[in-house]
């Protein structure tokens, strides 16, 4: 950066500190934030993908309002062709069409779609805990600690993470999505633990740790109060980004036949199931290959946002 770039950037830093000394950090990543119209895009896309998906056919015990349902075979019409038009606009009977044995394929895509973005986000949930934790106990206890714990994750790093992932997730596919949620948070935690690892390392030789230190707090207590808040926009964008990961992973693993087993179904089965339908049949390929899109890109633009709003130095003059 040139001394011209530098004198603009601190002038921006000037005038942001006057116009928002009122505000709390917190408020102000939150204005910076909303004030990311990509990732606001994205974040309406994604919460309309999420509302449609699980109010339409339902969830559970509550019903949805679509009336048809993704189990019931029914009488083909049409060649199974979607009835969706935008113009004139008009839904139809089966706006996504109908599959091979009659089923409405818009209930289809809506109950796969419930399926990955619930394993997409305990994922991200399960993947976050455990790489925060195994991160900041390498960096704030080093010594064996850190050796055993960074030994692990790179042994972890060192396989394949599509191939070991299939082996969990062949072993883990027929106790339903939980249990198989569960084995992929198991194991893409890895790259945070790493980036966690990194912020503490820096954190813990700073003069609010070593004050904490000398009145006596505990280790425990040091990291959750007073070293995880500083490493919060680190965790918060690896969290987003580990939820567009672990959708494309188990979108894999579907197609493959590695993860969702049916009766049940995933975008990702949905695609395995129908790809021989590309060319004569392609609305059976395209609807499941949308929405995946559409979520991945959405959750990616979401932590573009989160951290732009961390960091604001990062979107300006990168040169």
């Amino acid at each position: 950066m040139d001394a011209r770039g530098t004198a603009q950037l601190s002038v921006e830093e000037d005038l942001e500190g006057r116009t928002d000394r009122s505000y709390s950090q917190g408020q102000l990543v939150v204005r910076r934030f909303l004030r990311h119209r990509g990732a606001m895009v994205s974040l309406a896309t994604l919460v309309f993908i999420t509302l449609l998906a699980f109010t339409s056919i339902g969830w559970g015990p509550i019903p949805g309002w679509w009336r048809h349902d993704y189990i019931q075979a029914m009488t083909t019409q049409n060649g199974g062709r979607p009835t969706l038009s935008l113009w004139p606009f008009q839904i139809g009977d089966h706006p996504f069409g109908q599959e091979n044995a009659g089923k409405d394929y818009f209930a289809l895509v809506m109950r796969g779609t419930q399926r990955s973005l619930i394993i997409a986000f305990v994922v991200g949930i399960v993947s976050t805990i455990i790489g925060t934790a195994v991160g900041a106990a390498a960096g704030y206890f080093r010594g064996w600690v850190e050796s055993f714990l960074m030994r692990m994750t790179d042994l972890l790093i060192v396989i394949p993470l599509l191939v070991l992932a299939a082996v969990l997730g062949q072993m883990a596919g027929g106790s339903g999505i939980w249990a198989l949620a569960l084995v992929l948070g198991l194991v893409t935690w890895t790259g945070l633990a790493r980036l966690v690892r990194g912020e503490v390392l820096s954190l813990r030789e700073r003069e609010f740790v070593a004050a904490a230190r000398a009145v006596g707090t505990s280790p425990a207590r040091i990291i959750v109060k007073h070293i995880l808040p500083n490493t919060l926009g680190t965790i918060i964008v690896s969290a987003t980004l580990a939820i567009a990961s672990a959708i494309l992973l188990e979108t894999s693993l579907s197609f493959l036949d590695f993860g969702v087993q049916a009766p049940d179904t995933s975008l990702g089965l949905l695609i395995s199931t129908y790809q021989n339908s590309f060319t004569s049949r392609p609305w059976l390929f395209w609807w499941p290959g949308i929405l995946i899109l559409a979520i991945a890109l959405s959750v990616n633009f979401i932590g573009d946002g989160l951290r732009d709003a961390f960091d604001p130095r990062q979107n300006r003059n990168k040169d």
